[in-house]
């Protein structure tokens, strides 16, 4: 018998089932899907106030390294500094408005606008006019420095918040730290990253990564390697996860399976293990897997020590208010970030960022490069691809002066547990954190 490796219980992932608020039951209104007023509101009082995950830190690893992102009408500058530190600037020339970098990413050791040769250093200071003594008016360097974002880092991720006096992002993540350190995301290395232009509001995304009601319906072979119904759901104050148990099959099934589905077996032959010499119940895969893991780390070349035994098999599924989805997996997690359109509140931006462990005696992979396309231009893998289909359907669906809003079931309440904390920006809740 393999013995079982416990960890320290002031190391592991919390597990303890989170109380339930009380969030009412009514339809959640349709406008704030296709309203361009209420994306204006969105706007102005929550992407405006919460943090956003900028970028890998190993996507800026040296001195004058830096990278563009967008939110909303917004174009950000991150960059690595002298002294070591990752900033964030708004991407704008104080001169005449020019975006100061154009391209998705690379390496200077001062920030110059490609316009007229305004100079900027890496803290964002101005350093050099052209012919400066032609302004009558004086080119004032604390005026006409490029404006600073907050700016940190957690979980290997650089974070930005557009609200100057806010809470500091750990006070913001809250929960997320502690739950999600022993995973060790800082360790990991990125190997895909794609952005696709989808028709739909980035809600409607969000939405369909926060419940697994739909599992049934649009992911008919995922009933033969999780469980879609012994879900554990977990509503905090922003935040909000569900645990999934893998490797294991749907009770939505019915009578216990007395042969390991193809598709579990292909997976649990990924770890090392050989199907055809497991003779217990395929109800007891999943165990077995997490005992296997366990007893076979070093050989594995991961490190499972701050992990429960179940975080060995399962999925934890984890969103970062306004707009990450996490799954999270022992040996590695995908990421998906979603985007509002700057003026269409019926289109959005896909981030899909995959990253792992790198087993002990492997080359770290270098990095991937950035991919851009639209819809349907490129596969994402078969469930993202079932998923993808469906959205756009989704969205226009909810222009229908049949539909009135969304009728949300307990499976997916942590779609109107988004949208309370949405309100709660909306109404002025979160207006005096500091």
């Amino acid at each position: 018998m393999v013995a079982i490796t416990r960890v320290k219980e002031s190391v592991r992932t919390p597990i303890d089932k989170a109380p339930e608020p009380s969030m009412g039951a009514d339809y959640i209104p349709k406008e704030r899907y296709i309203s361009e007023e209420f994306m204006q509101l969105e706007w102005e009082r929550m992407w405006t106030k919460v943090w956003l995950m900028g970028c890998r830190e190993e996507q800026i690893p040296e001195v004058g390294d830096y990278i563009t992102t967008d939110i909303g009408p917004e174009s950000l500058l991150i960059v690595r500094g002298e002294d070591g530190k990752a900033r964030t600037f708004y991407n704008v020339c104080n001169h005449r408005g020019n975006q100061v970098k154009f391209d998705q990413c690379g390496n200077s050791r001062t920030l110059q606008c490609a316009y007229h040769f305004w100079e900027y250093d890496l803290t964002g200071r101005l350093i050099n006019v052209p012919d400066e003594e032609d302004f009558a008016q004086g080119c004032p360097r604390d005026k006409l420095s490029l404006k600073t974002v907050r700016t940190d880092s957690w979980g290997g991720w650089v974070w930005f918040c557009l609200d100057p006096d806010g809470l500091s992002l750990r006070d913001y993540l809250g929960i997320i730290p502690e739950h999600l350190d022993p995973y060790h995301f800082e360790n990991m290395a990125l190997v895909l990253d794609v952005t696709i232009e989808w028709d739909c509001n980035w809600k409607t995304s969000v939405d369909a990564f926060n419940e697994i009601y739909h599992v049934q319906c649009i992911h008919p072979e995922l009933s033969y390697t999780i469980d879609d119904v012994d879900i554990q759901i977990d509503l905090y104050e922003r935040h909000n996860r569900y645990l999934v148990p893998f490797k294991t099959y749907s009770p939505r099934l019915g009578e216990e399976l007395e042969e390991v589905p193809e598709h579990l077996a292909e997976q649990i032959a990924d770890i090392g293990m050989d199907p055809a010499e497991f003779h217990g119940k395929v109800s007891d895969i999943r165990r077995g897997v997490q005992v296997y893991k366990r007893a076979n780390e070093s050989k594995l070349g991961y490190h499972y020590a701050e992990l429960n035994d179940d975080q060995l098999t399962d999925d934890y599924h984890y969103c970062i208010y306004p707009n990450l989805t996490f799954n999270i997996h022992a040996e590695s997690f995908g990421l998906f970030r979603q985007r509002p359109h700057p003026t269409d509140p019926n289109k959005m931006f896909f981030d899909l960022f995959r990253c792992v462990h790198v087993p002990e005696g492997k080359a770290r992979p270098p990095l991937p490069d950035h991919e851009h396309c639209r819809h349907g231009e490129r596969s994402l893998g078969l469930v993202l691809d079932q998923d993808s289909v469906n959205l756009p359907h989704v969205q226009k669906g909810m222009h229908s002066e049949a539909f009135k809003g969304l009728w949300i079931s307990s499976q997916e309440r942590r779609i109107r547990h988004n949208h309370k904390t949405l309100m709660d920006y909306i109404n002025g809740v979160y207006a005096n954190d500091a």
